[in-house]
């Protein structure tokens, strides 16, 4: 009798939301492959097409080049992306804007050796400074957008050099480089790996904006309508079905914000400008 009345429910909420025709394909730009897409975003994908009636496809994009080649060509109708990345695809499709994922304690940072000679941004003139990832917005941008909010010119006033975090770790050990860019969280794990050395900040940047879902300008906008809905009627259990991913746990503690303005990513575009490329293409391209 149980099981009949939790049917009946199930159906009737079924039959309450709104029926599409297409499936919305998924992308995120920072997973490649649709196995490891899965594991990260399966339970989403259920709890996504349980909430709005509307049929979700995870999409695999190689690369954030080929996520912007998905979206022009119709390919993918919802992306997930960075916000380094977003401005690049804002640029070069136009898409919209669903919600923006917040990831806690998200910033840049500068970092050096506690016992070192650096003990302040201008003690880094003329010195080597490491970033990682090139265009990612907390180990390159953000890092860069620190050291200009200072009044330290990129390419100038210092020598910036790409280099792999642990590689830059262990050369900032040895006192080849001054000082590494990174974020909180590498921050942490750095001193987990090196339990013995004393690590200073000496610059912290703002809160980086958020990762953020965008659509493509022409998707159906009764159904991105329903998946925006859902970001605000159910985020405790949007959220619940993300973390079950283990690359997710970036967004743990978190909030969906859909209060979103394409300008809030304007301090992304002046990280650009910091390093001296514009947002018609991704760094590193």
């Amino acid at each position: 009798m149980i099981r009949s009345l939790l049917a009946a429910a199930a159906v009737s909420v079924a039959s309450s939301l709104p029926a599409f025709a297409e499936p919305l394909k998924f992308a995120v730009t920072d997973i490649e492959g649709l196995e490891t897409l899965q594991q990260e975003f399966g339970a989403f994908e259920a709890k996504l097409e349980e909430l709005t009636g509307q049929q979700i496809e995870l999409f695999p994009v190689s690369s954030r080049t080929a996520a912007v080649e998905a979206l022009n060509q119709d390919q993918v109708d919802l992306v997930l992306t960075g916000p380094a990345e977003y401005v690049v695809i804002k640029e070069l499709t136009d898409a919209r804007i669903v919600t923006a994922w917040q990831r806690p304690n998200y910033y840049a940072q500068i970092v050096t050796l506690s016992d070192g000679p650096i003990k302040s941004v201008q003690d880094l003139k003329g010195k080597v400074v490491t970033f990682g990832s090139v265009g990612s917005t907390s180990q390159h941008l953000g890092p860069a957008q620190v050291l200009a909010d200072f009044g330290l010119v990129y390419n100038t006033d210092y020598q910036p050099q790409i280099i792999s975090r642990n590689t830059a770790i262990e050369a900032l050990i040895r006192g080849d480089v001054a000082a590494v860019g990174m974020n909180e969280s590498h921050l942490g794990r750095i001193r987990e790996a090196f339990p013995e050395v004393s690590f200073t900040v000496v610059a912290r940047g703002r809160d980086l904006p958020n990762d953020i879902l965008v659509a493509r300008s022409d998707a159906d906008a009764d159904a991105v309508a329903a998946v925006k809905a859902a970001f605000v009627d159910h985020a405790p259990e949007l959220m619940a079905a993300i973390l079950t991913g283990e690359d997710n746990q970036k967004f743990k503690g978190g909030f969906f914000l859909t209060e979103v303005e394409d300008s809030d990513y304007d301090y992304v575009r002046s990280m650009y400008a910091t390093i001296g490329v514009d947002t018609k293409s991704f760094v590193g391209n």
